[in-house]
């Protein structure tokens, strides 16, 4: 998907996100979330949206997001005031193909619902590892391409309009793990009907 459809997607879904597919991801989102905050330290977000996420987060915990769509972030921002949210330092437009953060900055990275979503999604899994410190680890929440079932025809018959509906139903799960310093942790389902996974990566050191 290219990266002005996904922009117009998004631009179109921002005033309607939040309970649309905002509640179909809810289950994801909070499921991530509750991981991260055992862990705490500093995250970044890829694909911080309209910032869901951002009041489940423990006070503890130093929150990082990022987002290509300007119309999500003026959300994000807004949720972020009206809550206080101290532990939020940063929103900030980015192309998660070429993230602007040093080397090993991020104890985890949290990629929920976007990786299906995002142009080069391998190369956004190159730029989560490189900022990721040794040691770190990758939650994902996301769809991924059923082989058999409903859900994997229903998949097929959406993969043709992923530009109107802003993400891929037939996305593989192979996509995201190509790299070799990621290593997969945990693998779960997720409700509703296991449509669906959390993936947790871990980085060597």
């Amino acid at each position: 998907m290219e990266l002005k459809s996904i922009e117009s997607s998004y631009a179109r879904w921002a005033p309607i996100y939040d309970h649309t597919f905002g509640k179909l991801t809810n289950v994801g989102r909070r499921r991530a979330v509750a991981y991260i905050n055992r862990r705490g330290g500093q995250v970044l977000e890829v694909g911080v949206g309209t910032g869901l996420s951002l009041p489940l987060y423990g006070r503890d915990v130093t929150v990082t997001g990022i987002d290509f769509s300007g119309e999500m972030l003026e959300k994000a921002r807004a949720r972020v005031e009206e809550t206080g949210l101290k532990n939020v330092t940063e929103l900030r437009r980015m192309d998660a193909r070429s993230l602007d953060f040093a080397d090993a900055t991020f104890d985890t990275v949290a990629a929920m619902h976007v990786l299906s979503v995002v142009p080069d999604p391998e190369q956004v899994m190159a730029e989560i590892a490189r900022v990721l410190k040794p040691g770190g680890q990758v939650v994902i929440t996301n769809h991924f391409r059923h082989e058999r079932g409903l859900l994997a025809f229903l998949a097929r018959v959406s993969a043709p309009f992923s530009a109107v509906l802003g993400w891929h139903s037939d996305f593989d799960v192979g996509t995201v793990l190509k790299q070799d310093n990621l290593k997969i942790t945990d693998r779960k389902s997720l409700p509703p009907l296991g449509m669906m996974t959390f993936l947790v990566l871990e980085k060597g050191a």
